[in-house]
């Protein structure tokens, strides 16, 4: 009788692993990029703490693509150019413009168009290396002052980081102009501690709520996705909309 009463004991171990694992009680695991779960989602998770507090989240910042089958996470915020597989509707969208801090433009009075940038310290940050439309610099110049040959302008990249959050910091400490989300910067750029320069922008990729739609916990993770949803659309209306120079 003992490998039928083995496979038993054995089942009966597995259920009520599985019913500790998916109660309620186990934080929801989000996961996104490290500079969209640092600079936006953190900030406002005393919203969720306000509406939720019987609910306990666990961000998970990670640039690498973590797969909800391996139970990694719950719910992931995926950010691509297009919904991504199981993805549900996009939150909102992000666009890329030249930001520096207010001390560093206070040193560069003047600047008065883009193509006075090229004078300035420029910060870049890697991109997916297989995604050719990426917003980087060479872009936004091609844009900004056409990709002729005659016309192309010059310029020069003074740092460069792999991780976005690393140029963004840089940036916040007055060490050059990056081309940066404003979603990512969208309270930096309320509050005034970085500016546009140019009101001229690439466009960016959009943020996609991911999650099993056979999940355990599906009614919490859409509670979580229509709270995120709401304060998204809020923080687009907030946009700031002023920029300092001019195309050109």
């Amino acid at each position: 009788m003992f490998p039928t009463i083995r496979d038993g004991f054995d089942a009966f171990a597995t259920a009520l692993s599985s019913l500790g694992t998916h109660s309620g009680t186990r934080p929801l695991r989000v996961t996104t990029t490290n500079a969209f779960a640092s600079r936006w989602l953190v900030p406002r998770l005393n919203q969720w703490r306000e509406a939720h507090e019987d609910v306990t989240l666990s961000i998970i910042g990670a640039d690498r693509l973590m797969r909800l089958d391996a139970d990694e996470a719950d719910l992931a915020i995926r950010y691509a150019r297009s919904a991504p597989r199981g993805g549900s509707r996009e939150i909102f969208r992000d666009r890329f413009y030249p930001v520096c801090s207010s001390s560093l433009l206070a040193e560069y009075p003047t600047v008065r168009c883009a193509a006075d940038l090229s004078g300035c310290p420029l910060i870049h940050f890697d991109w997916f290396a297989n995604d050719r439309t990426a917003p980087n610099w060479e872009r936004w110049f091609e844009m900004a002052l056409g990709a002729d040959p005659p016309t192309r302008h010059a310029y020069s990249i003074s740092l460069s980081f792999r991780e976005e959050l690393h140029a963004i910091e840089a940036v916040l400490a007055g060490q050059g102009i990056a081309l940066c989300s404003d979603v990512v910067v969208a309270d930096d750029l309320a509050s005034g501690a970085l500016v546009k320069l140019v009101d001229l922008a690439l466009p960016g990729y959009g943020f996609y709520p991911v999650y099993a739609f056979d999940h355990p916990r599906r009614a919490v993770i859409e509670i979580f996705v229509e709270w995120i949803s709401t304060v998204a659309q809020r923080s687009v209306e907030a946009r700031p909309q002023a920029a300092r120079v001019s195309v050109g």
